[in-house]
């Protein structure tokens, strides 16, 4: 597929002692449908300013317009373009980090997994992963049942906006919610990946109950089989990729829907070696981060959470 130039907006400082570059697929959050890069301009602006790296914020297409993997494939091609033309950056090449948040930690973690294997670049240094979501199998993990109802994203809402993004329609939004969209085959497979076994019991004991899901339905799932792609649900990869992914940090958030899918692949990069720096806001909800310097409605739990990223940024 021929890909027009890549949309990148730098916000930061431009020098050549400048340690780090930043590729934020801050790429812009939940869902793939609504976002522009003025929506994290302060937040990367930030980010920017007190790590002193160069921060370069993508725009990609956005869904339904412009359904799976037009998203993956702008953001992957920003990242490749930056990494191309490092030396205009400014940026050391062995200091590249890639993140995201929402489903911008979705994508900023299919580009890691994509150029895990890359000789021909140098290896990214880090990926930062802020309330992420990482799989389309179970939406009746520990953290979609107790927080269900909690804004901004609903239980419900993440199930249209993956659907959105896949196929640019929430047809078998339902299904999808009940789990007969999954082969008992694939269940089987990818249970000892995506399963409440894997969740911490101090996580589960707000409301959760144990899911039995509906009965297959093989129609639903040739509509919906994209999401059993690692592209699509990066938490889904084979341990032989996960192994070569870099230090990492995860930022999940107790009231958030998304919570667990960033608590599994925390768990995956860590069976697997990978070094990972986790910071979790008890207080915490879907979308904090950008909440951190809005007059009124600012919340000192997002200011605390970006700058634990500032923190790790600084310490690489």
């Amino acid at each position: 597929m021929a890909l027009g130039p890549p949309r990148l907006r730098l916000l930061g400082r431009l020098s050549v002692d400048a340690r780090t570059g930043v590729a934020e697929a801050l790429e812009q959050a939940d869902p793939p449908t609504t976002r522009s890069p003025d929506t994290y301009e302060d937040v990367c602006r930030y980010i920017a300013r007190k790590s002193e790296s160069v921060v370069v914020s993508v725009g990609y297409r956005l869904a339904p317009e412009h359904k799976y993997p037009a998203a993956y494939e702008d953001c992957l091609n920003a990242t490749l373009h930056f990494m191309n033309n490092i030396e205009h950056y400014g940026v050391d090449p062995a200091n590249v980090v890639v993140c995201g948040d929402s489903a911008g930690g979705n994508l900023a973690a299919a580009v890691c997994q994509t150029l895990a294997g890359r000789s021909d670049l140098p290896k990214l240094r880090a990926q930062i992963l802020i309330y992420p979501g990482l799989q389309a199998l179970d939406f009746n993990l520990p953290s979609y049942q107790q927080n269900r109802g909690v804004p901004v994203v609903f239980r419900e809402h993440a199930a249209f906006f993956a659907l959105q993004y896949l196929n640019g329609n929430a047809l078998h939004r339902q299904e999808v919610l009940e789990g007969s969209h999954v082969p008992p085959d694939m269940r089987l497979k990818y249970r000892k990946w995506v399963s409440p076994d894997n969740i911490p019991e101090k996580f589960k004991v707000r409301g959760y109950k144990p899911h039995k899901p509906h009965e297959f339905n093989a129609e639903v799932f040739e509509k919906v089989k994209g999401f059993f792609d690692s592209t699509v649900s990066p938490l889904l990869a084979e341990d032989a990729v996960i192994q070569q992914l870099p230090e990492s940090f995860i930022l999940t958030c107790e009231y958030d829907v998304l919570r667990d899918d960033g608590l599994l692949y925390k768990k995956r990069l860590e069976d697997n070696g990978v070094p990972v720096t986790w910071y979790h806001l008890e207080d915490g909800f879907h979308g904090i981060i950008c909440l951190f310097d809005l007059y009124v409605l600012s919340f000192t739990s997002g200011k605390r959470g970006l700058d634990r990223i500032v923190e790790f940024i600084k310490g690489l």
